[in-house]
């Protein structure tokens, strides 16, 4: 018997963490004067949300079987993803079976590719294509890692992104990824800065303890250069990561014949689908690839960019996602640890990391966690009906 077919497609919006991690409360650490390519302008410089970085908030992709199974994914894109789920990806998913994810993946992506490609649209694709591999995963009784090829290691290890290497450290992570905090607009007084807190990271942290930058996208060759080179021979720094703007794939690749050599260059988070991380490794820019499994194309996309990588050599270490990194991670060999983004507003403790809109999400203790946890349908988790749900655009 074949499996049940897709009934209803439904899209919703949600504010305030989740998915959407950068809505954020005042005071937390993910909007405490981060640079960004914004920070040219001083009146853009303190804060991202002052340019809109949370604007979007959250999307919900929720895919019911007629059978009454559900499927669901969060991500970024809110309600101009929302429109483009209900009003124009549906069509290619009611009546069709989950099963047929190659198929779909195709037909969302080439349909939209007049004005799409990247970004919004591929953040909506997506969203679909997760909730797919969710509904597929409950209709079959599997977790999605099974489907994947299964697990090739017995646990995933960690290593945390937030302000507090040094708490990291303490929890039991691998390493510690720092957000710099003064760009190019803030001159050689800023670089200094960015040096003397990662030396204070190293003094607290030791020796024996992974330190990154998180860049995000604010510098320029020369500045990134001068960093890398400063980070690496006075704090020994392990990677210094999306240094520049995600089209400048060329600059990449200079930097990566500029740093010193030991040093990792990294990037990929805001790169999408097989062609741009095919651009990427081609061009030798980095040593690590990042895609954001909610972000790139979807579990069907991150497949082919994943075994790309793994003929070209090149590691790659999704960017924090939550179970929908954690259930691909655990079945690659050239993935062999993880992001978590630490969303306590200090950050001192480990909380889940989309929280409030997934439900039974794990968190790692100690660094890690056991395979075993992921052993539920699809990826394992539920949506949190008590959270306000809008849906702006249904059929």
């Amino acid at each position: 018997m074949g499996l049940p077919k897709i009934k209803h497609v439904r899209a919703f919006t949600v504010r305030g963490g989740g998915a959407d991690y950068h809505d954020q409360g005042e005071g937390h650490w993910i909007d405490d004067h981060i640079a960004t390519p914004m920070a040219r302008y001083p009146e853009y410089r303190a804060s991202r949300q002052s340019f809109g970085i949370n604007v979007l908030g959250t999307l919900v992709v929720e895919l019911e079987a007629d059978d009454g199974t559900i499927g669901f994914a969060v991500t970024t894109g809110g309600e101009p993803a929302a429109f483009i789920v209900e009003r124009h990806l549906s069509r290619f998913l009611v009546g069709r079976s989950p099963a047929e994810y190659e198929k779909i993946w195709d037909q969302m992506y080439f349909s939209t590719q007049f004005y799409g490609r990247k970004g919004l649209v591929v953040n909506a694709i997506s969203g679909v294509d997760l909730a797919l591999w969710d509904l597929l995963g409950k209709l079959r009784g599997e977790p999605v890692y099974h489907m994947l090829g299964g697990a090739v290691r017995d646990e995933l290890q960690f290593y945390a992104t937030g302000a507090r290497p040094d708490v990291a450290k303490e929890l039991g992570f691998i390493g510690g990824k720092l957000p710099l905090h003064h760009g190019p607009a803030e001159g050689l007084e800023g670089l200094e800065k960015n040096i003397a807190l990662l030396a204070d990271m190293r003094a607290k942290c030791g020796d024996d303890f992974w330190l990154m930058y998180d860049c995000w996208m604010s510098l320029d060759i020369d500045y990134a250069t001068r960093l890398a080179h400063r980070a690496w021979d006075e704090c020994g720094l392990k990677w210094i990561e999306e240094a520049l703007s995600p089209d400048d794939y060329w600059g990449y690749a200079q930097l990566k014949k500029n740093a010193p050599p030991g040093l990792l260059v990294t990037t990929g988070e805001h790169e999408a689908t097989r062609w741009g991380f095919r651009m990427l490794m081609d061009m030798e820019c980095c040593d690590i690839i990042q895609p954001d499994v909610g972000w790139c194309g979807g579990v069907t996309e991150l497949l082919k960019i994943a075994n790309y990588a793994d003929s070209r050599g090149v590691l790659m270490i999704p960017h924090g996602s939550s179970v929908y990194s954690y259930h691909f991670v655990i079945t690659r060999h050239n993935s062999p640890f993880a992001e978590f983004l630490m969303m306590h507003p200090g950050p001192t403790e480990v909380v889940p990391m989309f929280a409030p809109q997934l439900l039974g999400e794990p968190v790692p203790v100690n660094g890690r966690i056991r395979v075993s946890e992921l052993d539920m349908p699809g990826f394992g988790v539920e949506l949190n009906r008590d959270i306000a749900l809008h849906r702006p655009y249904p059929n």
